[in-house]
């Protein structure tokens, strides 16, 4: 019989159309061609091991920073950044705007140079153009040292004192007069630190009574009278440190006087100061009990 011939045992060419009667083939994909194993007759069909699972890979779940974003749509045609501000102005507005920062600037920088001659020494600029720094400040603009410090001290202020001594054998004397200031000033050059009472205490004190008193020397008000018992216990204390008295002696009276020189100008200025001192004597006051050094104590 022919291998070709139709009949039931018959083999078919592949994809040849079936006849009636025949099993459908499964659908699915083709396996590739693998020999069957040979099995001899009698022998049971061996089952056929299923292949081995292969695990699928883990996928975790897509984070949603990780999700892949729209592309952005492409800026028009053109400058991406239009400009602000000055810049976005015409030229003429622009020319406009520089002129008026201009004028600004140099009326700052003018007046901050007439408010610094006002407040400056005198100079040889305020010398001649005086009148106009004055004319520009007065009167809105006025300045002063008042409200940070007070104006810096043109003179030299020494304050002494001298005192009237009784001696042990009855006599008097009149010592000369012990510059106070000086001592001071001594003590302070050189000293990287100087005590509060060396730089401060007799300039204090000074201070309080020409504050307190007037051009006669009398007290105005109780701060007056208690200006001038502090200046004496001051003076007195300091002459006894001193060793004005000998063993025996007796401090009778002191007399306090301040002698005031104006402070010379620079080289370079062509202003005239007098250079005489100038003094000014107070009453002798006559020393108590509570002005000694043995009462303080």
């Amino acid at each position: 019989m022919d291998a070709y011939d139709g009949g039931s045992n018959a083999r078919r060419q592949p994809g040849a159309p079936s006849e009636p009667g025949d099993a459908p083939e499964p659908e699915g994909p083709e396996r590739p061609d693998v020999p069957e194993a040979t099995q001899a007759p009698g022998e049971p069909a061996t089952l056929s091991q299923p292949q081995a699972e292969v695990p699928a890979p883990d996928r975790q779940p897509a984070d949603p920073a990780e999700i892949r974003r729209p592309a952005a749509a492409p800026a028009p045609y053109g400058d991406p950044h239009p400009p602000t501000g000055v810049a976005a102005l015409s030229l003429r507005y622009q020319i406009g705007v520089a002129l008026a920062l201009a004028v600004v600037a140099v009326a700052v920088c003018v007046h901050i140079g007439m408010v610094f001659l006002h407040v400056a020494p005198q100079n040889t600029v305020t010398k001649q153009h005086g009148r106009a720094v004055e004319d520009w400040v007065y009167p809105e603009f006025e300045q002063n040292w008042k409200l940070f410090a007070p104006n810096p001290l043109q003179l030299n202020i020494a304050v002494q004192v001298r005192a009237r001594i009784r001696s042990a054998d009855g006599g008097s004397r009149t010592t000369g007069w012990y510059d106070l200031s000086a001592q001071d000033g001594r003590a302070i050059d050189g000293n990287l630190l100087p005590s509060h009472t060396q730089q401060n205490e007799l300039r204090r004190s000074w201070d309080l009574f020409v504050a307190t008193h007037d051009a006669d020397n009398r007290p105005v008000g109780l701060r007056g009278t208690l200006s001038e018992t502090y200046l004496r216990r001051i003076v007195v204390l300091r002459l006894e440190r001193d060793d004005a008295t000998a063993r025996g002696d007796v401090l009778v009276s002191v007399q306090v006087r301040s002698r005031t020189t104006n402070v010379p100008p620079p080289t370079w200025s062509e202003e005239k100061v007098s250079v005489q001192p100038v003094y000014r004597e107070l009453p002798w006051w006559a020393v108590t009990a509570d002005d000694t050094e043995g009462s303080v104590r």
